[in-house]
């Protein structure tokens, strides 16, 4: 009997290979997205310096509600905000092993209303 594999293991291994394929530079940072069940995060890298340049989560806003579609969309709109003022304007966004869907896809639709291009 083969051992199922644990969805922290197999989100992992879809991280990596995500990773294989983006990477953050000066001019074009990787915005980094981690969702739990009840929050979500998101920061952007510069992956040459090992540098997180902007930061924002539903911990950090203080929301009731982190882990919904409403709170995801409020984390990316506050990140562009952030971003911008950085003048940070081109991102390449990592999914982060989860699926371009719900909240994910909430917090990225965001982040482009906010300015962000990418």
């Amino acid at each position: 009997m083969i051992a199922k594999e644990s969805r922290k293991v197999v989100r992992a291994r879809k991280h990596a290979r995500v990773r294989a394929k983006v990477t953050g530079t000066a001019e074009k940072p990787r915005l980094c997205v981690f969702r739990s069940n009840k929050h979500i995060e998101a920061q952007i890298i510069d992956d040459v310096k090992g540098v997180t340049l902007v930061a924002s989560s539903s911990v950090a806003l203080k929301l009731a509600n982190g882990g919904n579609c409403e709170a995801a969309a409020k984390v990316g709109a506050d990140l562009a905000e952030k971003a911008k003022a950085k003048g940070i304007e081109f991102i390449a966004f990592d999914r982060g092993g989860y699926l371009y869907h719900g909240r994910v896809a909430a917090l990225a639709d965001a982040a482009r209303e906010g300015g962000l291009k990418f």
